[in-house]
């Protein structure tokens, strides 16, 4: 689809991220540098790509708790503007949020986007097991910090300079935080601005 932008809009959420030129939606499985295909992360469920990082625009409520630090964040918020993060609101350890986005530039900016269905087992078994690589198959969720260069066209080539240039994020953290429910809508944005359906009700609207 070469979507410009991902909306999504859910309870207390209304956010738009916009993608960069050339971006590739990923899995689970890679390769290695001898070409063999493997699958660092099971189980999984998300598909994932990179935002720009100077485009994000609107106000995004975390559905589960993130653990940072030692510290457990739940019922928070973070509203963007122009790719950055301009406020955050916890109701515990927001101090500890904001540090985080604090750590550096790139910090407060975004470095990844992953749709993951309402229906993954994770999501269903209700179970929280502050580990990000099994909790973020229970939500779609979104990343602080740094952009993962094989999310975009000939990313692994370019220049720090170049990668920037072309949305891409440089910062020592890359936190994931769920943004994902059962009443999350997700819509893309075509370059013409046409608006089309991707998830309704935390499901993907189209056969996959």
């Amino acid at each position: 689809k070469a979507y410009k932008a991902i909306k999504f809009s859910g309870p207390n959420t209304d956010l738009t991220l916009g993608l960069a030129d050339g971006h590739i939606w990923r899995g689970a499985q890679s390769d290695t540098e001898r070409g063999f295909p493997y699958t660092a992360n099971i189980p999984t469920e998300e598909i994932f790509t990179m935002p720009h990082r100077s485009v994000a625009d609107g106000v995004v409520t975390a559905t589960k708790p993130l653990s940072r630090g030692g510290a457990l964040m739940d019922d928070f918020s973070v509203i963007f503007e122009n790719g950055r993060v301009v406020k955050v609101q916890a109701k515990k350890n927001e101090d500890v949020l904001r540090k985080m986005t604090e750590t550096d530039e790139g910090a407060a900016r975004l470095g990844e986007v992953a749709l993951v269905p309402n229906s993954s087992p994770i999501s269903q078994s209700g179970l929280i097991f502050y580990n990000t690589l099994f909790d973020e198959n229970a939500a779609s969720h979104i990343a602080l910090g740094s952009s993962y260069r094989e999310t975009i066209k000939n990313g692994e080539g370019m220049s720090d300079e170049a990668f920037e240039a072309a949305g891409g994020n440089d910062s020592l953290i890359h936190a994931d935080f769920m943004i994902g429910s059962g009443k999350m809508d997700v819509d893309g944005v075509r370059v013409d601005g046409t608006i089309e359906a991707v998830m309704r009700g935390g499901e993907w609207a189209f056969e996959v």
